[in-house]
């Protein structure tokens, strides 16, 4: 088990103390406004945590379903702690307005990455992929060579995969992003908790493919894939008494040893604390040589993130 190489956390989501300056906003005028999370993740307590567990940078992932498309906390956070903190922003793809507004960001506030989300597992479309609008963000990552980063629901897979290779061939040069990775073991507690309601039965795939032969596998000749493993992956794993370092394995096996890293998902999935999730992050790469171990833990992030 590797226990000292520096960690990159490219799955982190803040959550402000100061509801004031940054309350809760919906993603549509037409919903709701979110109710506030009964806890805080702040910019300063993320980098205590952190310091404590020897991880050196970590993005800001955008909690669209707290804060919408209005990402200045993370933005703030990250202004104050630079080289430290990086933003991955959400904003509304549908709007003709946001791939300039992006580029501005990119430019002015130094963000990493764009997420494209929909938050609705019974949303069965692709125009939030790949609508004429989505399709000019899909165009200003690559202009600005920043990544592309997407949530897709187990029950999407069939026929958002084949349309996600597609787009990656039309952009070679983009990374892009599968939160959760993108297979059967990222089903959420979400998607877990609908399909019980339902009646439904949730049995993940088995060794030694896990589900990736029939998913994920036809993105094994698309190299600017790349799969994020996060607590999403840890809790489906620990719930059907699979080792982390089993699948973990099995992807550099299909993928090679660029194309994985690890986020927390702190803000988001808190069934773990912060030292938890690290000493999970790290038991994940037993199965990886030393060099392999390094680029899954910080390696490959650094270089997507073009912070290498």
């Amino acid at each position: 088990m590797p226990t000292t190489t520096p960690l990159f956390d490219t799955h982190a989501h803040l959550i402000s103390d100061d509801w004031a300056t940054y309350p809760t906003r919906p993603l549509q005028p037409d919903q709701p406004v979110p109710a506030r999370p009964d806890f805080t993740v702040t910019g300063e307590a993320l980098l205590a945590m952190m310091d404590a567990r020897g991880v050196e940078r970590a993005c800001l992932v955008q909690r669209g379903q707290v804060y919408g498309y209005d990402n200045s906390y993370i933005i703030d956070s990250a202004r104050a702690h630079p080289g430290r903190l990086h933003p991955v922003v959400i904003l509304n793809a549908d709007d003709p307005a946001t791939p300039g507004r992006y580029r501005a960001m990119v430019a002015q506030d130094h963000v990493r990455g764009f997420r494209m989300a929909q938050f609705r597992p019974d949303h069965l479309d692709t125009g939030w992929l790949c609508s004429p609008e989505a399709m000019q963000v899909w165009r200003a990552c690559a202009d600005l060579g920043t990544t592309l980063t997407m949530i897709l629901f187990v029950n999407q897979l069939p026929f958002l995969l084949p349309l996600v290779k597609m787009l990656a061939k039309m952009f070679p040069d983009l990374p892009i992003l599968l939160d959760h990775g993108g297979m059967p073991f990222g089903m959420t507690q979400f998607e877990v908790g609908l399909a019980r309601a339902a009646g439904e039965p949730v049995v993940m795939p088995g060794a030694p493919d896990f589900g990736i032969d029939a998913t994920i596998a036809l993105f094994e000749d698309v190299p600017n894939i790349h799969f994020k493993i996060t607590e999403i992956n840890f809790e489906r794993l620990a719930a059907e008494d699979v080792r982390a370092a089993r699948i973990v394995r099995r992807m550099v096996d299909s993928f090679g040893p660029d194309r994985l890293m690890w986020g927390s998902d702190i803000g988001q999935s808190m069934l773990w604390d912060y030292e938890q999730k690290i000493a999970m992050a790290r038991a994940a790469a037993d199965f990886l040589s030393e060099e392999e171990a390094g680029k899954f833990l910080h390696g490959n992030a650094a270089r997507v993130y073009g912070l290498a």
